[in-house]
């Protein structure tokens, strides 16, 4: 693409000036992709050339008359960068520390530019491999199964040792497990398994382990190979072709069988994080559903596959949030709380301490807790050794904070440490990183990006939700992406700092609960109990909640979203949508369960923002007869039989953000038979077929999204299947893709091969380790020490 561009530039210079006149002329320092499209539009005729092809990929352009650099992005991970001058014309290839550089002088001088530190991981990764398709990207587990049992054929006599050691080091409270230590070495264990078979091939299948364990024990094997006689042959075999003639496939089969995980910590230190009475809360949302959901999913699988292999231990979970003393009527004061649905699972609570070591009383916002993070991942050590009764197996970080946390924990205990991000700010907040002063004293941006950096450095293997998060779509970026190359102008810029094709990312999906959230038409499971509360916060003059307006016709479909009332969300953007389309008006009326209704009752400022504007638009478009707006927090059952109470109605759910990462209420919706429309910037994106189980919408085009939905509820009036073949699709959809038992199947076997990968590749990353630790003290620590609360 470069060189064809600079062979047409020096044939085509008037047209080559007349584009970069173009984008001087706006007057703007900084372009994005849109506006560079609209100035090629608007100022060459010829639309198929090579700077036409260069302007469908660029992200953005940095002007600094004479010159200009743009950010060209090929494909996921894959970016150019040239500068221009307007009289020379010829594109010229720099870097991208040359890049950042020119950009960073928009906001800082050349000596405090030139004098920048310059943060470059990609040596640190030079002894691992590395994805190279873009369809490999966010399977790493698969990839390294690939490269295992390649490397374990190359030199078969040190893999086959290295296999052997780990099957040694496995005990799990206090059990040693799969082997004894005097079973040495290839000769000996092909041996052992040989005599083993033949004694079981004896047994009827169903034969217990506690059966056997005796003759078992002697051979050397110890328990862990399977319940029965016949588990415990089928993971002998599967080990005995690992010696024989390793595959990726029976590499993946055999370390899913190894008991490896019966305690487990998950970090969510910020908001309200409680079973009741927190959803709809600053900083509080589909974050905590997640976590709970998955604690339920989890501690199911691992006590199924603790009992499959023969393991008589009970899995423990351990989530560990902040303790908030002036807790609001919520449980979020207390140390201890059983999960609901679970048996060995607690959410346990550890303060914030202020440096003086008297404990932080009051909620904070999540923006504003990096202060604190350091002296609570040293306290949350201690309280969860002593809850646990000794080293979890897996720390599961959660959000920026979280992963912090999990990178601290883990980096002591020598525990593997996976990271959930949910969302990234940085893809959120247009140029916040560059603007990172301007917002400082709010939303401490610098802190949080150093935090994400290093917390994605250290961790073993990441989870996402969706493709998108990683590598983000042919025209958007994606989150982790964005992390690839960046700057902190007047603190350091990131040359190489997080790489979309790195085998750590690995797409696993949430569910929504199938207790909770099941189809509308299955008339057993419908809580009808919860109609007339149902009917009272839908319809009633007095719902007993927080309201506004009402249906002046109650027998209209319904549009409904349920999401927290902050701008990225965009709920008053439908509102407005709704309010400009008198078809769709006609059609439905709107129902919007999210946030506050009175500004005095929110301590967030960009909530009250929103509840303002809210209100603005409801008097502006006179919609108290067409649209019902309560300020709820609903439990989840209620919300499942809302969702299902939508769809008797044929109905649909809205979720109308400016960009969501995930979209759990989206899962929700669509489990319990709604069809869907919702953004296209984000997970929504991959979870909805178009036209088949759902509908994308752009938020940046709210009149063609209420057009769209004006112009389904009409076909579905006069063709009512057309709305069930829709929801049809939808449950489909979910149950193929998108259940917490999938969840669970796949986060147990990739903390096994992580696990593995780790032990025998002998690369501890400690110089990675080592770098980070340095850029915690150097970078972050300062940062989060000059934060005030």
């Amino acid at each position: 693409m470069i060189e064809s561009l600079c062979a047409w530039t020096t044939q085509n210079r008037d047209a080559m000036q007349a584009f970069l006149r173009s984008c001087f002329a706006d007057g703007r320092s900084l372009l994005l992709h849109t506006d560079l499209q609209e100035h090629y539009q608007a100022s060459v005729a010829d639309k198929g050339n090579p700077l036409a092809q260069a302007v469908r990929h660029m992200q953005e352009a940095v002007l600094r008359p004479p010159q200009a650099c743009f950010a060209i992005r090929e494909h996921a991970g894959h970016w150019h960068y040239l500068r221009q001058h307007l009289d020379t014309l010829l594109p010229e290839c720099i870097d991208a520390s040359e890049y950042l550089h020119f950009k960073e002088r928009l906001v800082v001088d050349e000596c405090t530019a030139n004098d920048m530190l310059e943060v470059d991981f990609g040596p640190f990764n030079r002894e691992f491999p590395r994805l190279q398709e873009i369809r490999s990207i966010g399977q790493g587990m698969s990839f390294l199964n690939r490269h295992l049992a390649s490397a374990m054929f190359q030199n078969p006599a040190e893999g086959q040792a290295r296999l052997i050691d780990f099957l040694h080091v496995h005990a799990l409270a206090g059990q040693q497990l799969m082997l004894f230590d005097f079973l040495q070495g290839v000769p000996a264990l092909r041996a052992a398994l040989r005599e083993a078979q033949a004694l079981l091939q004896r047994q009827p299948a169903e034969t217990p382990w506690n059966e056997l364990a005796e003759p078992m024990g002697r051979l050397g094997f110890a328990p862990g190979w399977g319940d029965t006689a016949q588990r415990m042959t089928e993971t002998m075999s599967l080990l005995i072709d690992l010696l024989e003639a390793p595959s990726p496939q029976t590499l993946e089969t055999f370390l899913a069988r190894i008991p490896m995980v019966s305690r487990l910590l998950i970090l969510s230190p910020h908001g309200w994080f409680a079973q009741d009475g927190v959803l709809g809360r600053p900083d509080t949302g589909g974050q905590v559903v997640y976590i709970l959901d998955q604690v339920r999913a989890l501690e199911q699988e691992m006590r199924h596959r603790l009992a499959v292999q023969g393991v008589n231990v009970e899995p423990r979970i351990l989530v560990v949030t902040r303790l908030i003393p002036e807790a609001d009527g919520t449980t979020c004061d207390q140390a201890l709380e059983r999960i609901h649905g679970c048996e060995h699972a607690v959410i346990l609570r550890v303060p914030f301490r202020h440096p003086g070591g008297e404990v932080l009383r009051h909620w904070i916002s999540r923006f504003d807790i990096w202060p604190y993070l350091e002296d609570f991942a040293v306290d949350v050590e201690h309280a969860a050794l002593a809850e646990l009764g000794g080293r979890p197996d897996l720390i599961v970080g959660n959000y920026s904070d979280g992963n912090l946390v999990a990178s601290l924990l883990s980096q002591r205990l020598g525990v593997t440490q996976c990271n959930i991000a949910h969302a990234l700010e940085q893809s959120k907040y247009l140029h916040s990183a560059l603007y990172w002063r301007d917002n400082d004293g709010s939303h401490h941006f610098a802190c949080q990006y150093t935090a994400d950096l290093i917390a994605m450095n250290s961790a073993d293997f990441v989870i996402t939700s969706t493709l998108q998060e990683i590598a983000g779509t042919h025209e958007t970026v994606g989150q982790y992406e964005s992390y690839q190359a960046w700057t902190l102008p007047g603190l350091y810029r990131v040359v190489r700092g997080i790489d979309p094709f790195d085998p750590r990312f690995n797409i696993v999906s949430p569910g929504a609960d199938a207790e909770v959230f099941f189809p509308y038409h299955d008339a057993e499971r419908r809580l009808h109990s919860l109609r007339p509360q149902i009917d009272r916060l839908l319809f009633a003059s007095d719902p007993g909640v927080p309201w506004r307006g009402g249906f002046s016709n109650p027998d209209k479909p319904l549009l409904f979203t349920l999401a927290r009332l902050d701008r990225i969300k965009n709920l008053s953007g439908l509102v407005d949508w709704f309010g400009n389309e008198p078809r769709l008006r006609q059609a439905a009326n709107l129902l919007i369960i999210g946030g506050h209704t009175d500004p005095a009752a929110s301590s967030d400022a960009e909530e009250k923002e929103q509840i303002q504007r809210m209100h603005d638009l409801m008097d502006q478009h006179q919609l108290d007869g067409q649209m019902r707006w309560l300020g709820a927090r609903l439990d989840k059952a209620l919300t499942g039989e809302i969702y299902r109470v939508i769809a008797d109605c044929r109905g649909i759910f809205v979720q109308p953000a400016l960009f969501e990462a995930f979209g759990l209420t989206l899962i929700e919706a669509m489990a319990s038979g709604l069809p869907v429309f919702a953004t296209r910037h984000g997970g929504p994106l991959e979870i909805i077929e178009h036209g088949i189980s759902g509908f994308h919408i752009d938020p940046g085009q709210g009149g063609k999204a209420a057009t769209a939905m004006a112009d389904f509820l009409e076909r579905c009036s006069s063709d009512p299947e057309y709305w069930r073949s829709i929801s049809s699709a939808a449950l489909t959809r979910v149950a193929a893709r998108y259940t917490w038992r999938l969840y669970a199947e796949r986060m147990m076997t990739l903390t096994r091969i992580y696990g593995f990968w780790k032990f025998v590749s002998k690369l501890e990353r400690e110089e990675t380790a080592r770098y980070l630790q340095m850029f915690h003290h150097l970078q972050l620590r300062p940062l989060a020490r000059a934060i005030t609360t």
